[in-house]
């Protein structure tokens, strides 16, 4: 027999303005990958690796554009989950919500191991504090998230500007230790470590989809999102660059490993206090990170309950905070179980990333299929699958986990729509 109990009215709150979207967008793009990847991608690709910037800075746009056209058109909670449901159905869709589940739960322990890291960097901490750190910061963004989107928002907005200062700061102070000589050969290992690197590159330009989880809560959406996401394009693909250009031109990715470059540039220009001040501030940005993927993340499992894909009891929203807290509870739970596994299995920082990386490059071919179907006549739904459908090789074998969460998703959501059809 159907459950014929109405579901709980919605109280989500209109409380995201142009500027809170912008600060989404750059907290949920430019945080942990410009700490780590423009070492991670040189190391791979030498010089080179700026080609793939400056390639995946412009290919970014029909990515971000794509998806702020499907929530200024019909704004909802989970984004890319109601972008798939309203094309190709339940099944499909509740394969897009297991695969940003996936991402999230493997993914943002990485990215709090990456701010852990920067403070070993800088201070003698051991595998077991930096776990801690990281462990840490996953409760801080459970915690503010809790409170409700209001202190949220305006906990991004703060560390949005602490962001912009940092990277400005370290570009112009590195400029005068660039060299020439530094970007030759162009292409130390040949062509194919370009793909590679592009691989990891493309992790830092996954966010843009985020803020399309938190659609239902603008309280200008037809407006707000175009207008946001072309400001944040530029602003971001701009800062990616210049940083990559600097890490490059400084050798800064030959200095502290792979795992700490930024803090190798500011220690170069500003001695023993470099080190130690990056390593604080990467945390807040890394935070900035974590609590803004905490807020869409959850308004992602909050729609897919309501439709049968989770437990119904994932589908609540707190009355007086206007959150849905019991799946922030979930996430934080799962993210820090992960945590854990990563500690006992001893996993290093580019599988981490690469675990999830295969995750949401799925994520985004879904997205951008639903765009080609929703947005008819529009060429950047296929710019944005194009570019999602290259990248997906060099993921390698980590995308094994997403195909298997895929294929899982995708049945469940299959008999899903089957019992619906026996009740009738």
């Amino acid at each position: 027999m159907r459950d014929s109990t109405p579901p709980p009215v919605s109280v989500l709150r209109r409380e995201i303005t142009l500027r809170h979207a912008v600060a989404l967008y750059v907290s949920s793009v430019l945080g942990s990958g410009v700490l780590v990847l423009p070492g991670l991608a040189a190391q791979i690709a030498g010089p080179s690796s700026l080609l793939a910037w400056l390639v995946l800075s412009l290919a970014s746009y029909p990515f971000a554009y794509t998806f702020a056209s499907l929530s200024s058109r019909s704004p909802q909670s989970g984004g890319v989950y109601g972008f798939a449901r309203e094309s190709f159905g339940l099944p499909m869709a509740t394969v897009s919500g297991w695969l940003f589940i996936l991402w999230y739960v493997t993914g943002a322990p990485a990215v709090t191991m990456i701010a852990a890291s920067y403070l070993a960097y800088a201070f003698p901490l051991g595998k077991a504090a930096v776990y801690a750190v990281a462990s840490l910061l996953l409760l801080i963004a459970f915690a503010v998230n809790y409170r409700g989107i209001v202190f949220s928002n305006r906990i991004q907005l703060s560390i949005v500007v602490a962001i912009i200062s940092l990277l400005v700061l370290a570009v112009v102070l590195s400029l005068g230790s660039v060299r020439l000589r530094n970007f030759t050969p162009l292409f130390p290992h040949g062509l194919l470590p370009v793909g590679t690197a592009a691989a990891l590159i493309f992790w830092s330009f996954l966010g843009y989809e985020n803020v399309s989880n938190v659609a239902e809560e603008f309280r200008n959406p037809e407006r707000d999102f175009r207008r946001s996401v072309v400001l944040s394009v530029f602003l971001i693909g701009g800062l990616y660059f210049a940083v990559a250009f600097v890490t490059v031109g400084t050798l800064a990715y030959e200095a502290g490993g792979s795992v700490a470059p930024f803090a190798a540039i500011f220690s170069n220009v500003l001695g023993s206090f470099g080190g130690a001040g990056t390593a604080i501030l990467a945390v807040v940005i890394i935070f900035g990170t974590e609590n803004a993927y905490t807020a869409g993340m959850s308004r992602v499992v909050y729609a897919i309950a309501g439709d049968g894909g989770l437990p119904r009891a994932l589908h609540r929203v707190d009355p007086r905070s206007g959150v849905p807290r019991r799946s922030l509870v979930m996430l934080t739970a799962m993210s820090v179980g992960m945590l854990a596994l990563y500690y006992a299995l001893d996993v290093n920082l580019e599988t981490a990333l690469l675990i999830p990386s295969g995750a949401a490059i799925l994520v985004y071919v879904i997205g951008s299929a639903a765009g080609i179907r929703l947005l008819r006549g529009s060429i950047l739904p296929w710019l944005s699958l194009a570019v999602s459908l290259v990248a997906l090789p060099f993921v390698g074998g980590y995308v094994a986990a997403a195909i298997v969460t895929g294929i899982a998703g995708y049945r469940y959501g299959r008999r899903r729509v089957s019992a619906g059809a026996l009740t009738d």
